[in-house]
């Protein structure tokens, strides 16, 4: 063992540093390590080798480490603060985006209310999927001629494969009463059938066709990968009415009939004795009916399982066209403010004073910019959003969908199954501007005429779901 001197070495063993084989720096501590052979001393010559001990070793790892961790520093501290800014921006989002994923669970469905069959996403094309009835056909357009449908899975927009129509003339498939249908007494079988055979088979028959919808609406929601929820929150349950006596829910679609189904709950519950003495304003504005989202998680969940479920649906731009007519058209104090002003603020040239101040005189073509502008100056309204996303089908398991068109005689059908007083019937007046017109798909097709090809195939494009879920034809021969 030689004990070696260098500059700066303290008697005690402090820090010392020697330049061994050329330029390479060893740092020891103390000096406690060992060299064998003659030494040169300071003077750097390398004439003998140098070999260092296993203290040696450890030290020079430590200074690899040491120097290692200074460049490690120093390239930390070199990066811009925007780069530190938005990492932590990042994980604050992921932070919140998880949160607010917790809380709009906040109703899970146990397996009586579960959609299974609905709510899986389907890969491939809609081959198989055919209607057991035939879609609403108007003979005044050209009806669609019907081919092979399709489906792009990998995206949710519509697009020329996606819009293609399902098949829509299979043969009515006769399978007797409809399972979810509560089969009829045998008394009342028997009254029924002696008192009007004709009325039994007419019966039968809507029986049929409520079923069919029924599945033809489960068949579209399994095929289309649509990204529907799979569970139930008190927002995509509110715009169903709750009628507790007879266990009835119905879900308001404005503009096809839900005014005269809100006066039918109404003496449902006992709070009317006849339909015809209740004005509009108890209807839309006397809460006289509770809404399903007024429940707590638990009755929410307990009357979708239990109750009868249904729902009543319009031809998408029928349904439109009588939304703008009743509200633009007509005196409204609240959506010629609300809605008219900034419509015409931003879509008309060269608007008046009075038209800006007032909001009235808002045009056809006007609306539809409104309603196809991703930024809106004002936002949607109940009257005019799909009927699919206020009901939400593929989440709900309607009992009976029925429609506008053919709505007197399915609305008695379903009233004679919940047991409904017997003189009870379904209203068909109108008690809005009752002196113009009931929107038709004549006048609905004189109101498109106003827009140009373009236009018209994105407006049927922001209804495309709702044509599709509920089996209606197109409308216009040029759409795709």
């Amino acid at each position: 063992m030689h004990s070696l001197s260098g500059v700066g070495m303290a008697a005690t063993g402090g820090k010392e540093r020697r330049r061994l084989s050329g330029d390479r720096e060893l740092q020891a501590v103390g000096s406690n390590w060992t060299v064998n052979g003659q030494t040169s001393g300071n003077d750097g010559s390398g004439s003998e080798q140098v070999k260092c001990g296993w203290e040696i070793n450890n030290m020079c790892w430590t200074e690899m480490f040491l120097r290692a961790r200074r460049r490690m520093r120093s390239l930390i501290s070199g990066l811009p603060c925007c780069f530190w800014f938005l990492l932590l921006f990042g994980a604050g989002g992921l932070v919140l985006f998880i949160h607010l994923e917790d809380l709009s669970e906040m109703v899970q469905l146990g397996p009586e209310g579960k959609l299974s069959d609905t709510t899986r996403e389907v890969r491939g094309s809609n081959e198989g999927l055919k209607s057991p009835i035939p879609p609403m056909q108007f003979p005044a357009f050209e009806p669609v001629s019907p081919g092979p449908p399709s489906h792009d899975a990998d995206s949710s927009q519509v697009t020329k494969r996606h819009r293609k129509l399902l098949k829509t003339n299979p043969v009515m498939r006769s399978q007797g009463k409809a399972s979810f249908l509560p089969p009829l007494s045998s008394s009342d079988s028997s009254s029924s059938s002696s008192a009007d055979p004709s009325s039994s088979q007419s019966s039968l028959e809507t029986s049929r066709v409520l079923e069919a919808r029924r599945r033809w609406v489960r068949e579209v929601c399994a095929k289309y990968k649509t990204k529907i929820p799979q569970n139930i929150t008190p927002q995509r349950v509110s715009r169903i009415f709750v009628e507790d006596k007879h266990k009835i829910l119905y879900c308001e679609v404005p503009k096809a009939g839900c005014s005269n189904w809100k006066r039918v709950l109404m003496v449902l519950a006992g709070i009317a004795n006849n339909v015809t003495g209740i004005k509009h304003n108890a209807v839309h504005y006397g809460n006289h009916t509770r809404q399903l989202d007024s429940y707590n998680r638990e009755g929410i969940a307990y009357r979708l399982r239990n109750y009868t479920k249904v729902l009543f649906v319009r031809e998408p731009l029928e349904r439109l066209v009588s939304a703008y007519r009743d509200k633009f058209e007509s005196p409204n104090n609240y959506y010629h403010p609300v809605f008219g002003r900034p419509i015409i603020n931003r879509y008309r040239v060269n608007a008046s004073k009075e038209a800006l101040r007032t909001g009235s005189g808002v045009t056809f073509p006007e609306f539809m910019q409104y309603l196809l502008d991703v930024h809106k100056p004002v936002g949607m309204d109940i009257h005019w959003t799909p009927a699919n996303h206020l009901c939400h089908p593929c989440l709900v398991d309607y009992d009976f969908i029925g429609k506008f068109e053919t709505m007197g005689e399915e609305v008695n059908f379903v009233l004679h199954r919940i047991g409904a007083p017997a003189n009870l019937t379904f209203p068909t007046f109108k008690d809005r501007n009752p002196s113009a017109e009931r929107t038709s798909l004549k006048i609905m097709q004189r109101y498109f005429a106003q827009l140009n090809a373009t236009d018209l195939q994105r407006v049927y494009d922001f209804y495309y779901m709702d044509y599709q879920m509920f089996n209606y034809s197109k409308p216009f021969h040029e759409l795709y």
